[in-house]
């Protein structure tokens, strides 16, 4: 029988883990005809192949060359934006970018923002109902990050759902969601209009340096002349843009799993105020259903690689989402367990384009699924039909409505 996936069937979307494991067992790597690529899905192939300097992270440029010339031409500012982004970029460019990108997002800054944090994940929750139902993903999941990464870049908060529609835009094209018939039009408005907002504010910030990643870069690069304004600019869109969509979905997938695993949702509750616990039960949730479902590399030149040989310019579709369940590296792979030893997860890649967020999005879980059990006495699913994304870079629910009494705690 022919092995293939259905990328756009409803069952793989909901449910993308068994049709994975079936491939995983049959034909690690394979040629799909409905990707028009290659899909690789185990561990040990994805982690080295994430390294492999013969493939490219450059999807973009091809897709853009192909296009015909019409329509290129009407997404003009779209092409010159996100072909400017450190994920779709190989070395030396993507050195050059990544390096002034970490001096924003350095780890040890990062946990600093935890009391920040906090305080915004006690305000949101202040705003929940005394008890009754909401929409955890439109009133937690998605303001959270959301607010974070605007204090980070230094946005007016009041801006935050304004950039959240453009990203929402740039996001349908970047994820290429199967649901937006119109979603070249919308990129090409929205990376105008964010071309704009930003080339403001970065002006704004060069009179008036402020305590913020976009000052901190736009200070780095004026003095080493090392980033243009117009990469500045793609940056600072790109780090609005990944800075809240990953970690939207490790909170809503997250909360999802545990209220699906009461016993997990448990211990979690009871063991809240372990910080180890707590680092390894944020790491099971990316393990286990994390919000990155698969990478996409371009073959430079013909690579042959475990009995496949990929071509110049095929499409490489790397499932981390697969490598995440593979029971020759995670025992057990299919339970979600809270206590089990984290390995070495490949929910944000791996490699130089390792997601620089990861320790941001990290700290907001550890931060946020505690006070919400501690604050929340009672959480459960609402009835309801989950629409999940219909891309195939990330995995995550639409909204997912919970019925909560909230306690009286916090700060």
């Amino acid at each position: 029988m022919p092995l293939d996936l259905d990328p756009a069937g409803a069952g793989f979307i909901a449910d993308p883990y068994p049709s994975l494991a079936e491939a995983r067992a049959r034909r690690p790597i394979f040629r799909s005809a409905a990707l028009g690529g290659w899909v690789v899905t185990r561990y040990a192939d994805c982690r080295a192949l994430l390294k492999d300097q013969r493939l490219s992270a450059d999807r973009m440029s091809p897709f853009f060359g192909h296009m015909p010339a019409e329509r290129r031409g009407r997404v003009e500012r779209l092409e010159a934006m996100v072909t400017r982004w450190a994920v779709f970029v190989d070395p030396p460019d993507h050195t050059r970018l990544r390096a002034l990108m970490n001096k924003a997002f350095n780890p040890r800054a990062i946990e600093g923002l935890a009391p920040m944090v906090l305080k915004r994940v006690d305000a949101l929750i202040d705003a929940f109902p005394a008890e009754g139902r909401l929409d955890f993903i439109r009133e937690f999941a998605y303001p959270l990050p959301a607010t974070v990464i605007a204090d980070l870049l230094g946005v007016p908060l009041e801006d935050v759902d304004l950039l959240k529609r453009w990203s929402d835009d740039l996001g349908a094209f970047v994820l290429t969601a199967r649901a937006t018939p119109d979603k070249y039009e919308r990129a090409e408005s929205a990376a105008r209009e964010m071309e704009a907002y930003f080339g403001d504010l970065i002006e704004a910030r060069r009179a008036r340096p402020g305590e913020d990643a976009a000052s901190w870069m736009i200070g780095a690069a004026d003095r080493d002349a090392r980033m243009s304004r117009e990469e500045l600019v793609a940056t600072c869109v790109l780090l609005l843009f990944a800075g809240h969509e990953t970690t939207t979905h490790l909170l809503g997938n997250g909360l999802w799993a545990l209220l699906t695993h009461p016993a997990e949702m448990a211990r979690l509750r009871a063991r809240r105020s372990d910080p180890d616990f707590v680092e390894g039960a944020v790491e099971e949730m990316l393990r286990w259903d994390g919000p990155s479902l698969a990478q996409v590399r371009v073959a430079r030149e013909c690579v042959e690689w475990q009995g496949a040989v990929f071509e110049p310019g095929d499409r490489i579709f790397l499932m981390l989402a697969s490598a995440n369940r593979d029971g020759d590296v995670f025992a057990d792979p299919d339970r979600f367990d809270l206590s089990r030893t984290p390995g070495q997860n490949l929910a944000f890649g791996y490699g130089i384009h390792f997601c620089v967020g990861a320790p941001l999005a990290r700290l907001e879980g550890r931060v946020a699924f505690p006070r919400l059990l501690e604050r929340l006495p009672h959480v459960a699913l609402a009835p309801q039909a989950l629409r999940w994304s219909d891309n195939l870079v990330v995995r995550g629910v639409h909204s997912l409505e919970i019925d909560i009494v909230r306690g009286t705690g916090g700060a």
